[in-house]
Protein backbone atom coordinates (compact mmCIF):
# COMPACT_ATOMS: atom_id res chain seq x y z
CA UNK A 1 0.00 0.00 0.00
CA UNK A 2 1.76 3.30 -1.34
CA UNK A 3 1.88 6.40 1.48
CA UNK A 4 2.41 9.38 -0.15
CA UNK A 5 3.51 12.52 1.90
CA UNK A 6 3.53 15.63 0.35
CA UNK A 7 4.87 18.19 3.02
CA UNK A 8 7.82 18.53 5.46
CA UNK A 9 7.69 15.56 7.89
CA UNK A 10 10.02 14.28 10.80
CA UNK A 11 12.23 11.81 10.82
CA UNK A 12 10.60 10.16 13.63
CA UNK A 13 7.13 9.71 11.67
CA UNK A 14 9.35 8.61 8.23
CA UNK A 15 11.01 5.79 10.21
CA UNK A 16 7.46 4.45 11.12
CA UNK A 17 6.27 4.39 7.77
CA UNK A 18 9.61 2.75 6.58
CA UNK A 19 9.61 0.08 9.21
CA UNK A 20 5.94 -0.89 8.49
CA UNK A 21 4.61 -4.36 7.16
CA UNK A 22 2.98 -3.97 3.72
CA UNK A 23 3.41 -0.26 3.57
CA UNK A 24 5.52 2.20 0.62
CA UNK A 25 6.66 5.29 1.69
CA UNK A 26 7.32 7.99 -1.04
CA UNK A 27 8.15 10.79 0.54
CA UNK A 28 8.24 14.04 -1.70
CA UNK A 29 8.07 17.30 0.18
CA UNK A 30 6.74 20.45 -1.28
CA UNK A 31 6.13 18.40 -4.92
CA UNK A 32 4.79 20.98 -7.35
CA UNK A 33 1.31 20.71 -8.07
CA UNK A 34 1.27 18.76 -11.52
CA UNK A 35 3.65 16.09 -10.47
CA UNK A 36 1.56 15.89 -7.33
CA UNK A 37 -1.37 14.36 -9.64
CA UNK A 38 0.71 12.13 -11.03
CA UNK A 39 2.40 10.80 -8.08
CA UNK A 40 -1.63 10.32 -6.44
CA UNK A 41 -3.09 8.34 -8.87
CA UNK A 42 -2.28 4.73 -6.96
CA UNK A 43 -1.88 6.13 -3.28
CA UNK A 44 -3.84 4.13 -0.72
CA UNK A 45 -2.98 7.82 1.67
CA UNK A 46 -2.42 11.04 1.45
CA UNK A 47 -0.41 12.67 4.34
CA UNK A 48 -0.24 16.56 4.16
CA UNK A 49 0.57 19.61 6.78
CA UNK A 50 -0.41 22.69 5.33
CA UNK A 51 1.45 22.97 2.36
CA UNK A 52 -0.54 21.04 0.57
CA UNK A 53 -4.07 21.66 -0.76
CA UNK A 54 -6.27 18.75 -0.93
CA UNK A 55 -8.91 20.05 -3.43
CA UNK A 56 -11.01 18.56 -6.01
CA UNK A 57 -8.93 18.78 -9.07
CA UNK A 58 -6.25 16.74 -7.37
CA UNK A 59 -8.85 13.99 -5.49
CA UNK A 60 -9.87 13.84 -9.62
CA UNK A 61 -6.35 12.05 -10.27
CA UNK A 62 -6.13 9.73 -6.61
CA UNK A 63 -7.81 6.74 -8.07
CA UNK A 64 -7.87 4.54 -5.19
CA UNK A 65 -7.38 6.90 -2.15
CA UNK A 66 -8.74 5.93 1.20
CA UNK A 67 -7.45 8.22 3.82
CA UNK A 68 -5.91 12.06 4.22
CA UNK A 69 -4.17 12.38 7.43
CA UNK A 70 -3.38 15.75 8.44
CA UNK A 71 -0.53 16.69 10.71
CA UNK A 72 -2.02 18.91 13.06
CA UNK A 73 -5.63 20.37 13.55
CA UNK A 74 -6.62 22.43 11.01
CA UNK A 75 -8.45 21.25 7.66
CA UNK A 76 -8.85 24.67 6.00
CA UNK A 77 -6.39 23.64 3.09
CA UNK A 78 -8.75 20.69 2.47
CA UNK A 79 -11.76 20.47 0.48
CA UNK A 80 -14.10 18.48 3.12
CA UNK A 81 -16.82 18.42 0.35
CA UNK A 82 -15.03 16.96 -1.98
CA UNK A 83 -13.42 14.22 0.32
CA UNK A 84 -16.44 13.32 1.65
CA UNK A 85 -17.94 12.84 -2.06
CA UNK A 86 -15.29 10.58 -2.41
CA UNK A 87 -15.48 8.74 0.63
CA UNK A 88 -12.53 9.23 1.60
CA UNK A 89 -11.49 8.99 5.38
CA UNK A 90 -9.56 12.85 7.11
CA UNK A 91 -7.67 12.21 10.20
CA UNK A 92 -6.03 14.97 11.71
CA UNK A 93 -4.06 15.19 15.24
CA UNK A 94 -6.34 17.55 17.21
CA UNK A 95 -3.94 17.45 20.71
CA UNK A 96 -0.54 17.34 19.36
CA UNK A 97 -0.01 21.19 19.54
CA UNK A 98 -2.18 22.36 22.41
CA UNK A 99 0.41 22.26 25.39
CA UNK A 100 2.73 24.22 22.80
CA UNK A 101 -0.10 26.81 21.65
CA UNK A 102 -0.81 27.67 25.22
CA UNK A 103 2.94 28.11 25.61
CA UNK A 104 3.03 30.71 22.80
CA UNK A 105 0.17 32.28 24.30
CA UNK A 106 1.80 32.89 27.54
CA UNK A 107 5.02 34.08 26.02
CA UNK A 108 2.69 36.06 23.98
CA UNK A 109 1.47 37.61 26.61
CA UNK A 110 4.64 38.22 28.45
CA UNK A 111 6.33 40.26 25.80
CA UNK A 112 3.37 42.39 25.21
CA UNK A 113 3.42 43.22 29.07
CA UNK A 114 7.24 43.86 29.27
CA UNK A 115 7.60 45.07 25.29
CA UNK A 116 10.18 42.57 24.61
CA UNK A 117 10.39 42.52 20.86
CA UNK A 118 10.81 46.51 20.70
CA UNK A 119 13.48 46.79 23.36
CA UNK A 120 15.42 43.75 21.45
CA UNK A 121 14.94 45.59 18.30
CA UNK A 122 16.34 49.04 19.80
CA UNK A 123 19.41 47.60 21.55
CA UNK A 124 20.36 45.62 17.96
CA UNK A 125 20.01 49.25 16.41
CA UNK A 126 22.57 50.47 18.91
CA UNK A 127 20.68 51.88 21.24
CA UNK A 128 20.07 51.99 25.15
CA UNK A 129 16.67 53.13 26.05
CA UNK A 130 15.48 51.88 29.66
CA UNK A 131 13.07 54.52 30.08
CA UNK A 132 11.05 54.26 26.97
CA UNK A 133 10.33 50.62 27.57
CA UNK A 134 8.43 50.76 30.85
CA UNK A 135 6.32 47.33 30.98
CA UNK A 136 3.43 46.12 32.95
CA UNK A 137 3.36 43.52 35.70
CA UNK A 138 0.97 40.45 35.11
CA UNK A 139 1.22 38.92 38.63
CA UNK A 140 -2.19 40.79 40.10
CA UNK A 141 -3.57 41.57 36.73
CA UNK A 142 -6.82 40.34 35.42
CA UNK A 143 -6.64 37.67 32.62
CA UNK A 144 -10.02 37.45 30.66
CA UNK A 145 -10.51 34.16 28.93
CA UNK A 146 -12.90 33.68 25.77
CA UNK A 147 -13.59 30.14 24.82
CA UNK A 148 -12.45 27.64 27.88
CA UNK A 149 -11.64 24.70 25.52
CA UNK A 150 -8.90 22.51 25.77
CA UNK A 151 -6.29 25.31 25.14
CA UNK A 152 -7.98 27.56 27.00
CA UNK A 153 -7.81 25.80 30.15
CA UNK A 154 -4.39 24.96 29.68
CA UNK A 155 -3.44 29.30 29.42
CA UNK A 156 -5.70 29.45 32.97
CA UNK A 157 -3.60 26.98 34.66
CA UNK A 158 -0.57 28.74 34.01
CA UNK A 159 -2.10 32.19 34.48
CA UNK A 160 -3.21 31.21 38.04
CA UNK A 161 0.37 29.62 38.05
CA UNK A 162 1.51 33.15 37.55
CA UNK A 163 -0.44 34.85 39.93
CA UNK A 164 -3.00 36.52 37.77
CA UNK A 165 -6.96 36.79 38.42
CA UNK A 166 -8.59 35.01 35.30
CA UNK A 167 -11.99 35.70 34.01
CA UNK A 168 -14.14 33.55 32.12
CA UNK A 169 -16.63 33.95 29.06
CA UNK A 170 -17.63 30.46 27.82
CA UNK A 171 -21.60 30.64 27.73
CA UNK A 172 -21.77 26.71 26.68
CA UNK A 173 -20.10 25.78 30.58
CA UNK A 174 -21.74 25.63 33.66
CA UNK A 175 -19.72 28.84 36.41
CA UNK A 176 -19.08 25.02 38.14
CA UNK A 177 -16.79 23.67 35.73
CA UNK A 178 -14.94 27.47 35.59
CA UNK A 179 -14.76 27.47 39.17
CA UNK A 180 -13.59 24.08 39.44
CA UNK A 181 -10.50 25.26 36.91
CA UNK A 182 -10.19 28.35 39.10
CA UNK A 183 -11.86 30.97 37.08
CA UNK A 184 -14.78 32.89 37.30
CA UNK A 185 -17.56 32.80 34.76
CA UNK A 186 -18.85 36.10 33.65
CA UNK A 187 -20.72 37.37 31.09
CA UNK A 188 -19.08 38.94 28.13
CA UNK A 189 -19.54 42.96 28.80
CA UNK A 190 -18.39 41.90 32.44
CA UNK A 191 -15.34 40.88 31.11
CA UNK A 192 -14.72 43.35 28.33
CA UNK A 193 -15.15 46.30 31.11
CA UNK A 194 -12.52 44.12 34.04
CA UNK A 195 -10.09 42.23 32.41
CA UNK A 196 -6.50 44.15 31.97
CA UNK A 197 -5.63 41.16 29.38
CA UNK A 198 -7.86 39.34 27.08
CA UNK A 199 -6.82 36.17 25.39
CA UNK A 200 -8.72 34.25 22.55
CA UNK A 201 -9.35 30.30 22.21
CA UNK A 202 -12.46 30.06 20.04
CA UNK A 203 -13.32 28.92 16.26
CA UNK A 204 -14.09 31.67 13.53
CA UNK A 205 -17.83 30.91 12.61
CA UNK A 206 -20.62 33.58 12.19
CA UNK A 207 -20.78 34.10 15.96
CA UNK A 208 -17.08 34.61 16.40
CA UNK A 209 -16.53 36.65 13.05
CA UNK A 210 -14.96 40.04 14.07
CA UNK A 211 -15.97 39.39 17.66
CA UNK A 212 -13.59 42.60 18.40
CA UNK A 213 -15.29 45.20 16.60
CA UNK A 214 -15.73 48.65 17.04
CA UNK A 215 -18.50 48.74 19.14
CA UNK A 216 -16.38 45.88 21.20
CA UNK A 217 -13.02 47.84 22.24
CA UNK A 218 -14.75 50.49 22.50
CA UNK A 219 -16.19 48.56 25.96
CA UNK A 220 -12.82 47.64 27.06
CA UNK A 221 -11.14 48.65 30.44
CA UNK A 222 -9.30 51.39 29.36
CA UNK A 223 -5.48 50.28 28.74
CA UNK A 224 -6.09 46.32 28.24
CA UNK A 225 -3.99 44.43 26.23
CA UNK A 226 -5.35 41.63 24.00
CA UNK A 227 -3.45 38.42 22.73
CA UNK A 228 -4.72 36.21 19.76
CA UNK A 229 -3.25 32.86 19.30
CA UNK A 230 -6.28 31.26 17.94
CA UNK A 231 -7.48 32.27 14.56
CA UNK A 232 -7.75 35.09 12.33
CA UNK A 233 -10.97 36.91 11.59
CA UNK A 234 -11.80 36.98 15.58
CA UNK A 235 -10.68 41.04 15.70
CA UNK A 236 -11.97 43.83 12.92
CA UNK A 237 -7.95 44.93 12.30
CA UNK A 238 -8.49 48.19 11.50
CA UNK A 239 -10.82 48.93 14.44
CA UNK A 240 -8.07 47.59 16.68
CA UNK A 241 -5.14 49.99 14.47
CA UNK A 242 -7.52 52.83 15.43
CA UNK A 243 -8.67 51.71 19.55
CA UNK A 244 -4.69 51.30 19.65
CA UNK A 245 -4.21 54.84 18.24
CA UNK A 246 -6.23 56.68 20.50
CA UNK A 247 -5.01 55.00 23.44
CA UNK A 248 -8.02 53.25 24.57
CA UNK A 249 -6.18 49.98 23.85
CA UNK A 250 -2.71 49.60 25.31
CA UNK A 251 -1.53 46.58 22.86
CA UNK A 252 -2.07 43.88 21.28
CA UNK A 253 -0.15 40.30 20.61
CA UNK A 254 -0.92 38.73 17.44
CA UNK A 255 -0.21 35.42 15.66
CA UNK A 256 -2.71 35.28 13.39
CA UNK A 257 -4.36 37.64 10.77
CA UNK A 258 -7.60 37.31 8.82
CA UNK A 259 -5.40 37.28 5.60
CA UNK A 260 -1.94 35.93 5.93
CA UNK A 261 0.29 36.53 5.20
CA UNK A 262 -0.89 39.91 5.92
CA UNK A 263 -1.11 42.32 3.53
CA UNK A 264 1.85 45.67 3.72
CA UNK A 265 -1.11 48.04 4.33
CA UNK A 266 -2.37 46.50 7.31
CA UNK A 267 -2.37 49.25 9.93
CA UNK A 268 -1.64 47.38 12.76
CA UNK A 269 1.98 46.55 11.45
CA UNK A 270 3.26 50.57 11.33
CA UNK A 271 1.65 50.71 15.21
CA UNK A 272 4.96 49.97 17.83
CA UNK A 273 2.47 48.66 20.60
CA UNK A 274 1.94 45.49 18.58
CA UNK A 275 4.59 42.12 19.28
CA UNK A 276 3.67 39.56 15.89
CA UNK A 277 4.53 36.04 15.28
CA UNK A 278 3.84 34.70 11.65
CA UNK A 279 1.50 32.05 12.92
CA UNK A 280 3.84 29.92 15.25
CA UNK A 281 1.87 28.75 17.87
CA UNK A 282 2.16 25.05 17.14
CA UNK A 283 5.98 25.65 15.84
CA UNK A 284 8.10 23.84 18.38
CA UNK A 285 10.47 20.89 17.32
CA UNK A 286 8.36 19.14 20.07
CA UNK A 287 4.78 19.70 18.81
CA UNK A 288 6.10 18.89 14.91
CA UNK A 289 7.20 15.47 16.16
CA UNK A 290 4.76 14.93 17.83
CA UNK A 291 1.78 15.30 15.24
CA UNK A 292 3.97 13.37 13.03
CA UNK A 293 4.36 10.57 15.07
CA UNK A 294 0.71 10.51 16.16
CA UNK A 295 -0.85 11.15 12.50
CA UNK A 296 1.66 8.61 11.32
CA UNK A 297 0.71 5.58 13.88
CA UNK A 298 -3.68 6.61 12.25
CA UNK A 299 -2.25 6.18 8.72
CA UNK A 300 -0.73 3.08 9.76
CA UNK A 301 -3.42 1.41 11.82
CA UNK A 302 -6.31 2.23 9.30
CA UNK A 303 -4.12 0.60 6.51
CA UNK A 304 -3.15 -2.53 8.16
CA UNK A 305 -6.04 -2.84 10.50
CA UNK A 306 -9.22 -0.73 9.17
CA UNK A 307 -9.10 0.99 12.58
CA UNK A 308 -9.98 4.65 12.48
CA UNK A 309 -8.93 7.15 14.75
CA UNK A 310 -9.21 10.95 15.01
CA UNK A 311 -11.50 10.73 11.98
CA UNK A 312 -13.63 14.26 10.93
CA UNK A 313 -16.01 12.80 8.71
CA UNK A 314 -15.98 9.56 9.85
CA UNK A 315 -16.89 7.10 13.17
CA UNK A 316 -14.86 4.56 14.29
CA UNK A 317 -16.65 1.62 12.60
CA UNK A 318 -15.14 -1.21 9.95
CA UNK A 319 -16.48 -0.18 6.71
CA UNK A 320 -19.36 -2.25 5.78
CA UNK A 321 -21.05 -0.90 8.90
CA UNK A 322 -20.13 2.29 8.18
CA UNK A 323 -21.92 2.24 4.69
CA UNK A 324 -25.21 1.04 6.36
CA UNK A 325 -25.51 3.85 9.25
CA UNK A 326 -23.52 6.77 7.30
CA UNK A 327 -27.28 8.81 6.17
CA UNK A 328 -27.71 8.59 10.40
CA UNK A 329 -24.68 9.66 11.23
CA UNK A 330 -24.73 12.66 8.62
CA UNK A 331 -28.51 13.21 10.27
CA UNK A 332 -27.87 13.51 13.89
CA UNK A 333 -24.55 15.31 13.21
CA UNK A 334 -26.42 18.09 11.86
CA UNK A 335 -29.34 17.44 14.57
CA UNK A 336 -26.58 18.29 16.98
CA UNK A 337 -25.22 21.44 15.28
CA UNK A 338 -28.74 22.94 14.75
CA UNK A 339 -29.77 22.44 18.36
CA UNK A 340 -26.39 23.90 19.87
CA UNK A 341 -27.17 27.09 17.85
CA UNK A 342 -30.80 27.54 18.58
CA UNK A 343 -30.90 26.28 21.84
CA UNK A 344 -30.03 26.97 25.77
CA UNK A 345 -26.70 28.11 27.25
CA UNK A 346 -24.69 26.91 29.91
CA UNK A 347 -25.13 23.54 28.92
CA UNK A 348 -25.94 20.64 31.42
CA UNK A 349 -27.57 17.59 29.55
CA UNK A 350 -28.38 16.01 26.45
CA UNK A 351 -30.87 12.93 26.21
CA UNK A 352 -30.15 11.70 22.36
CA UNK A 353 -33.47 9.33 22.04
CA UNK A 354 -33.84 6.90 19.37
CA UNK A 355 -37.00 5.17 17.61
CA UNK A 356 -38.14 3.39 14.60
CA UNK A 357 -35.62 1.47 12.44
CA UNK A 358 -32.83 3.71 14.42
CA UNK A 359 -33.15 1.28 16.98
CA UNK A 360 -31.48 -1.66 15.31
CA UNK A 361 -28.14 0.27 14.33
CA UNK A 362 -25.63 0.35 16.45
CA UNK A 363 -26.02 4.24 18.33
CA UNK A 364 -22.46 4.55 20.12
CA UNK A 365 -21.14 5.98 17.11
CA UNK A 366 -24.34 7.65 15.99
CA UNK A 367 -24.61 9.50 19.58
CA UNK A 368 -20.85 10.39 18.37
CA UNK A 369 -22.03 12.13 15.50
CA UNK A 370 -24.23 14.02 17.64
CA UNK A 371 -21.50 14.86 19.97
CA UNK A 372 -19.28 16.29 16.96
CA UNK A 373 -22.16 18.55 15.60
CA UNK A 374 -22.87 19.86 18.96
CA UNK A 375 -19.62 20.21 20.25
CA UNK A 376 -17.78 21.90 17.13
CA UNK A 377 -19.84 25.30 17.22
CA UNK A 378 -17.71 25.84 20.04
CA UNK A 379 -14.47 23.91 20.30
CA UNK A 380 -13.66 24.33 16.35
CA UNK A 381 -11.78 21.59 14.46
CA UNK A 382 -10.40 20.15 17.23
CA UNK A 383 -13.18 17.63 17.28
CA UNK A 384 -14.08 14.74 15.90
CA UNK A 385 -16.22 11.55 16.40
CA UNK A 386 -13.59 9.96 18.50
CA UNK A 387 -12.84 12.38 20.92
CA UNK A 388 -16.22 14.16 21.03
CA UNK A 389 -17.19 12.23 24.24
CA UNK A 390 -14.27 13.47 26.17
CA UNK A 391 -14.76 17.19 25.02
CA UNK A 392 -18.29 16.60 26.12
CA UNK A 393 -17.11 15.35 29.98
CA UNK A 394 -14.62 17.65 29.99
CA UNK A 395 -16.87 20.21 29.71
CA UNK A 396 -19.60 19.00 32.58
CA UNK A 397 -22.05 17.77 29.68
CA UNK A 398 -24.04 14.40 30.83
CA UNK A 399 -25.19 12.21 27.91
CA UNK A 400 -27.64 10.14 28.17
CA UNK A 401 -28.79 8.05 25.57
CA UNK A 402 -32.32 6.22 25.24
CA UNK A 403 -34.39 3.98 23.10
CA UNK A 404 -38.18 4.13 22.22
CA UNK A 405 -40.77 2.86 20.56
CA UNK A 406 -42.49 6.02 19.49
CA UNK A 407 -41.13 7.22 16.24
CA UNK A 408 -44.31 9.54 16.26
CA UNK A 409 -45.51 7.50 12.84
CA UNK A 410 -42.01 7.72 11.44
CA UNK A 411 -40.01 4.82 10.06
CA UNK A 412 -37.34 5.97 12.07
CA UNK A 413 -36.58 9.17 14.56
CA UNK A 414 -33.84 10.78 16.24
CA UNK A 415 -34.84 13.21 18.72
CA UNK A 416 -31.95 15.43 20.84
CA UNK A 417 -33.13 17.35 23.79
CA UNK A 418 -30.15 19.84 25.49
CA UNK A 419 -30.93 20.85 28.62
CA UNK A 420 -29.09 24.19 30.21
CA UNK A 421 -29.07 26.94 32.95
CA UNK A 422 -31.13 28.74 31.11
CA UNK A 423 -34.17 25.95 29.80
CA UNK A 424 -34.15 23.24 27.30
CA UNK A 425 -34.66 22.72 23.65
CA UNK A 426 -35.45 19.83 21.38
CA UNK A 427 -35.12 18.87 18.13
CA UNK A 428 -36.16 15.81 16.10
CA UNK A 429 -34.93 14.34 12.70
CA UNK A 430 -35.86 11.29 10.14
CA UNK A 431 -34.42 9.85 7.04
CA UNK A 432 -36.36 10.22 4.28
CA UNK A 433 -34.54 7.37 1.97
CA UNK A 434 -30.82 8.49 2.47
CA UNK A 435 -31.99 12.15 3.02
CA UNK A 436 -32.88 13.51 6.67
CA UNK A 437 -35.13 16.40 7.60
CA UNK A 438 -35.68 18.20 10.60
CA UNK A 439 -38.91 16.81 11.68
CA UNK A 440 -40.04 19.11 15.02
CA UNK A 441 -38.65 21.70 16.93
CA UNK A 442 -39.65 21.46 20.80
CA UNK A 443 -43.75 20.86 20.03
CA UNK A 444 -44.23 22.15 16.80
CA UNK A 445 -43.82 20.01 13.56
CA UNK A 446 -42.03 21.42 10.47
CA UNK A 447 -40.25 19.64 7.63
CA UNK A 448 -37.14 20.92 6.92
CA UNK A 449 -33.33 20.30 4.87
CA UNK A 450 -30.51 20.55 7.28
CA UNK A 451 -28.09 22.52 4.84
CA UNK A 452 -26.40 25.80 4.58
CA UNK A 453 -27.54 29.02 6.18
CA UNK A 454 -31.06 28.53 7.93
CA UNK A 455 -33.25 31.13 9.74
CA UNK A 456 -35.00 30.26 12.41
CA UNK A 457 -37.82 32.54 13.02
CA UNK A 458 -40.43 32.73 15.91
CA UNK A 459 -43.40 35.20 15.82
CA UNK A 460 -46.55 35.98 17.14
CA UNK A 461 -48.95 33.88 14.34
CA UNK A 462 -50.35 37.21 12.74
CA UNK A 463 -50.77 38.27 8.77
CA UNK A 464 -48.04 39.73 7.01
CA UNK A 465 -45.04 38.61 8.98
CA UNK A 466 -43.49 35.76 6.56
CA UNK A 467 -43.82 38.64 3.70
CA UNK A 468 -42.32 41.37 5.98
CA UNK A 469 -39.39 38.97 5.80
CA UNK A 470 -39.17 38.38 2.46
CA UNK A 471 -39.33 41.94 1.49
CA UNK A 472 -36.35 42.53 3.81
CA UNK A 473 -34.11 39.62 2.49
CA UNK A 474 -34.86 40.38 -1.21
CA UNK A 475 -33.68 43.89 -0.90
CA UNK A 476 -30.69 42.85 0.99
CA UNK A 477 -30.07 40.20 -2.01
CA UNK A 478 -30.28 37.23 -0.13
CA UNK A 479 -32.14 34.19 -2.09
CA UNK A 480 -34.63 32.32 -0.34
CA UNK A 481 -34.47 28.50 -1.20
CA UNK A 482 -36.66 26.80 0.94
CA UNK A 483 -39.43 28.13 3.32
CA UNK A 484 -41.17 25.29 5.98
CA UNK A 485 -43.88 26.99 8.20
CA UNK A 486 -45.39 25.60 11.51
CA UNK A 487 -47.95 27.24 13.87
CA UNK A 488 -48.67 26.51 17.65
CA UNK A 489 -51.63 28.00 19.69
CA UNK A 490 -50.40 31.33 19.64
CA UNK A 491 -47.45 31.49 17.46
CA UNK A 492 -45.62 30.42 14.26
CA UNK A 493 -42.35 28.83 13.56
CA UNK A 494 -40.38 29.49 10.32
CA UNK A 495 -37.24 27.67 8.72
CA UNK A 496 -36.21 29.31 5.50
CA UNK A 497 -33.09 28.32 3.97
CA UNK A 498 -31.18 30.72 2.32
CA UNK A 499 -28.42 30.48 -0.66
CA UNK A 500 -26.36 32.72 1.78
CA UNK A 501 -24.76 34.18 5.15
CA UNK A 502 -27.82 37.14 6.20
CA UNK A 503 -26.21 40.01 7.51
CA UNK A 504 -26.23 41.09 10.88
CA UNK A 505 -27.67 44.68 9.84
CA UNK A 506 -30.79 42.49 7.99
CA UNK A 507 -31.11 40.28 11.00
CA UNK A 508 -31.41 43.33 13.37
CA UNK A 509 -33.97 44.76 11.17
CA UNK A 510 -35.82 41.70 11.02
CA UNK A 511 -35.52 40.80 15.29
CA UNK A 512 -36.94 45.25 15.03
CA UNK A 513 -40.65 43.64 13.69
CA UNK A 514 -42.90 44.02 16.77
CA UNK A 515 -44.15 40.74 15.73
CA UNK A 516 -40.89 38.48 15.70
CA UNK A 517 -39.92 37.04 19.12
CA UNK A 518 -36.72 35.60 17.99
CA UNK A 519 -34.63 35.18 14.63
CA UNK A 520 -31.87 33.42 14.76
CA UNK A 521 -29.41 32.40 12.11
CA UNK A 522 -27.94 28.80 11.66
CA UNK A 523 -24.94 27.10 9.52
CA UNK A 524 -25.44 23.85 9.16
Amino acid sequence: MKVLISDNFSREGLQLFEQADGITLVYLPGIPDRELKEAIADADALVVRGGTHVNEELLAAAKQLRVVGRAGIGVENMDMEALNRKGVVVMNTPFGSTTTTAEHTIAMLMALARQIPAAHASIKEGLWEKDRFLGVEIAGKTLGVIGCGKIGRLVIERALALKMKVLVYDPYLVPEVVRHLGGRQVEFSDLLSQADFITLHVPLNAETENLFDEENLARLKPGCRIVNCATGGLIDEAALAKAIKSGAVAGAAIDVFAKEPPPADNPLLALEQMVFTPHLRASTLDAQVNVTVQVAHQIIDFLQQGIVVNALNVPAVNADLLETIRPFVNLAEKLGAFLVQTGPLALQKLTVEYAGVSIDQPTAPITMAVLKGLLTPMVGSMVNYVNAPHLARERGLHVVETKSSESEGYSNLIRLTLTGADGECSVSGALFGSSGRIIRINEMSVEANPEGHILVLYNDDRPGVVGHIGQLLGEAGVNIAQMNLSRGSDRALSLINVDSQIPEAVLSRIRDHESILSATQVFL
